[in-house]
Formats: C-alpha cells, sequence, structure tokens
C-alpha cells in the first residue's frame, strides 16, 4: 500500500483533502462525513453524507463494503463542486474582460 503525501495549495490531493482545505479557505468548521448503509437482499450496500455549513450533502453512488472510502471520496467530490459553484469568486462567475 502506498501513502500519497499532500501538501496544501496543491493541485494533487484526495477530494476529502480538497473539500478540508477549502473549509479551511473560507473559515468554516472541518467537514463532518457520515457513512451509510443499505441492506440489499444477501449484501450491503455503502454510502456517505458529508455535512459542509450547515448543509448535508450526499454521495451520487453506493459501493461495496471493501470500498467504503470511494463513498467519502465521491461526497467530497459533491460537496467541492456545490461550494465552488456558488461561491462569488469562482471562474465561472468572474469572467470580467470576457
Amino acid at each position: 500500500m502506498s501513502y500519497k503525501s499532500y501538501s496544501p495549495g496543491s493541485c494533487a490531493g484526495t477530494w476529502v483533502e480538497k473539500l478540508e482545505e477549502k473549509c479551511r479557505e473560507l473559515g468554516c468548521h472541518s467537514p463532518d462525513f457520515q457513512i451509510v448503509s443499505d441492506r440489499r437482499g444477501g449484501r450491503t450496500a455503502w454510502s456517505s453524507t458529508v455535512t459542509v455549513q450547515g448543509r448535508s450533502i450526499r454521495a451520487r453512488f453506493w459501493y461495496d463494503g471493501q470500498f467504503v472510502n470511494n463513498a467519502k471520496e465521491d461526497a467530497a467530490e459533491v460537496a467541492l463542486k456545490q461550494i465552488e459553484a456558488s461561491s462569488p469568486t469562482s471562474p465561472s462567475q468572474n469572467r470580467s474582460g470576457w
């Protein structure tokens, strides 16, 4: 198993790390992740929700138990994209001179 180091401000890193960094930039509380499960026949599916800035955001997909971390990454990606889309300084909304 390899460990990927992360330095704040870099483009690399997991979605969870990027979301945590964005929360620090905005001065809000760290994201709060919850893992949820759903029994489906003889198996259990896993997903995640993350609470950021008082909003609860769900992951898009359900995962097999061995990929529970992917559920956190999925929720973090959705949350980060929502935060960036609503930010007044996001590139999509700040196009002066175009």
